[in-house]
């Protein structure tokens, strides 16, 4: 079964140039790992929610507006599509992420296959 594991952070939050870049390797290397073993079949990381731009539908009306499309702190910084046998094993992928500092929401991807 396929999931999608949202990948989120604090964007006030900042670290030192050298940290961000041990965090960056560390998560490069669990993308690889897992990867190879056929745990994670894509994934990308997002640019900033500054360039976000969000659509709102309402009963025939739209609305485009700049940013992301809710108002917080944490805002997605990724995702990726994890291949799972249950949801227990998507959670434990998920519990093995190596940012300290991220929300994780894992999800079932819909099956429109059949």
């Amino acid at each position: 079964m396929r999931y999608v594991m949202l990948i989120a952070g604090d964007a006030s939050l900042t670290m030192p140039e050298e940290e961000q870049a041990a965090v960056y390797e560390k998560i490069g290397a669990w993308f690889a790992d897992l990867g190879a073993k056929g745990k994670i079949v894509g994934g990308e990381e997002l640019q900033g929610a500054d360039t976000a731009t969000t659509v709102r539908l309402n009963g025939g009306k739209t609305l485009v507006t700049d940013g992301p499309f809710v108002e917080t702190k944490e805002i997605i910084g990724g995702f990726a599509i994890l291949e799972c046998a249950d949801l227990d094993e998507a959670l434990a992928i998920a519990k093995s992420w190596p940012s300290p500092h991220s929300v994780l929401e894992v999800r079932p991807v819909v099956d429109h296959s059949s």
